[in-house]
């Protein structure tokens, strides 16, 4: 039984990166060597052990062979005769297909440490067309690599477009496409995902109202703005369809199967980036005002409130800055209506909803009038 750290962490000690997470591939095992030794099986698909002290995955090496579409379809076989370099010739890229032994030796059958210092995204062979997710991932790679320098390979480039060609993509659950979506809407540099699906043409099937010019260069603006902001993924996902109008920014969010937070916040940026624009240097009136509140559910949701302002100062122009402010001394006035205080006067039910409405309108605006 051999050992190997492989994957991620040997790639980031070799870049210099925080290694967060330890993956280990074992040669030369079966499962019930492992649970001998007090390993707790976990993979459903494929034999994956949790160490009985460190808890990180120990996985017996495999090979996989395609026999679907999409990202499932896989046959995996796993045996003590599936040698490392098997294992590792089945990963997406070079630089992910590296491992390294118990004396701290590199492995690299694929030459990935020289496709680091080359700054290089390579896949590692044909095999990597067998799964259309690696499109995604590769293009996330790229998106957190960018900063260092990375790009993608002119081979491993038109690999993924011919993929995308052949409809690849189309075989990709909803779930999982969200799934690597979020994820890149993190990276270090978010709108290079974005981009490099733009050139291979994956935009158009996986967010095909992105796909034009326009929108996609409006969008990537506003995502590089709340990038810089440290943005919530709510944020950075309303920020990237804030170019849409709000019916479509909802349509696509429910298709992609984005949660309910982003859905909402690429609803509600949409919604009052229009009506700010629409606005222009005449501001909104007191009443407009108060509407959007309403639409927004501020009195409930205070918090969602502020996080949609920081993110309209990224979708909206300049000149919109001052009504982004009334929107937040608005919100300040008004919150200090009180519902027990008119209560107290003798309102109730409806005519108590009615009074709130109206002493909070008072207050808007009193507070636009300073």
């Amino acid at each position: 039984m051999q050992i190997y750290l492989v994957g991620g962490a040997v790639r980031d000690k070799l870049l210099g990166l925080e290694v967060k997470d330890h993956d280990w591939v074992v040669v030369g095992a079966t499962p019930d060597e492992m649970l001998a030794r007090g390993f707790k099986q976990v993979g459903a698909d494929f034999p994956v052990f949790l160490h009985p002290k460190t808890n990180e995955e120990y996985a017996l090496a495999r090979t996989e062979r395609k026999e679907g579409q999409g990202y499932h379809g896989f046959s995996v076989y796993s045996a003590p005769d599936v040698t490392l370099e098997d294992d590792l010739k089945r990963r997406d890229l070079t630089i992910n297909a590296m491992a390294e032994d118990d004396n701290g030796e590199l492995v690299d059958p694929f030459n990935g440490h020289e496709d680091l210092e080359n700054r290089t995204l390579r896949h590692v062979s044909e095999a990597f067309c067998e799964d259309p997710l690696r499109i995604l991932r590769t293009a996330r790679f790229a998106a957190r690599l960018a900063p260092k320098g990375f790009t993608v390979c002119p081979e491993t480039h038109a690999l993924m477009q011919r993929m995308v060609s052949e409809g690849e993509l189309e075989h990709l659950a909803p779930e999982r496409v969200w799934q690597e979506i979020q994820r890149a809407l993190h990276e270090r540099a978010p709108t290079v995902f974005f981009e490099l699906l733009q050139e291979l043409g994956a935009l158009a099937p996986l967010i095909p109202e992105l796909s034009a010019p326009e929108p996609l260069a409006t969008g990537l603006k506003a995502l590089a703005c709340i990038d810089d902001r440290a943005g919530t993924t709510d944020q950075r996902f309303a920020a990237l369809l804030s170019a849409l109008p709000e019916t479509a920014a909802e349509q696509r969010a429910s298709a992609m199967k984005a949660p309910n937070n982003c859905r909402d916040m690429a609803r509600l940026a949409s919604h009052f980036t229009e009506n700010l624009e629409n606005a222009g240097s005449e501001g909104l009136t007191a009443k407009q005002i108060m509407a959007l509140l309403n639409q927004a559910d501020v009195w409930r949701k205070p918090e969602r409130f502020e996080l949609l302002l920081q993110t309209l100062a990224c979708t909206t122009s300049q000149a919109q800055r001052p009504a982004i402010d009334q929107l937040r001394a608005a919100v300040n006035a008004a919150s200090g209506v009180s519902a027990k205080d008119l209560m107290a006067q003798g309102y109730k039910g409806k005519t108590l909803g009615e009074a709130i409405h109206r002493e909070r309108l008072t207050q808007i605006t009193q507070a636009l009038n300073h």
